[in-house]
């Protein structure tokens, strides 16, 4: 019971902090700022690093016969990571 908390707290938490990132981003949309086709790069191109390096994590964990379960948490990882950077550098901008 206690991991399960633990993991809804996690999920509950990484989803606040990306619906925070969307909300910068979308906050510096509309302003018009002149850093909007930057951020607008980085929306893709972020992405895509982190989608890899989740990849390339879940199959480390896979050929290492670690299981489905710790693949999961490890191809969270750069995901719960790329996600916490985002946060903190719009953070920054938007102040």
């Amino acid at each position: 019971m206690i991991k399960f908390r633990t993991n809804y707290c996690e999920a509950m938490r990484f989803i606040c902090e990306a619906q925070a990132a969307i909300s910068a981003r979308l906050m510096l949309f509309a302003a018009g700022d002149s850093n909007t086709a930057v951020q607008a790069g980085f929306m893709i191109s972020e992405k895509v690093v982190a989608f890899a390096a989740a990849q390339a994590a879940a199959e480390r964990a896979l050929a290492d016969r670690l299981g489905i379960y710790e693949a999961v948490e490890q191809a969270y990882l750069p995901l719960r990571h790329r996600v916490r950077v985002n946060c903190k550098r719009l953070r920054t901008i938007t102040r």
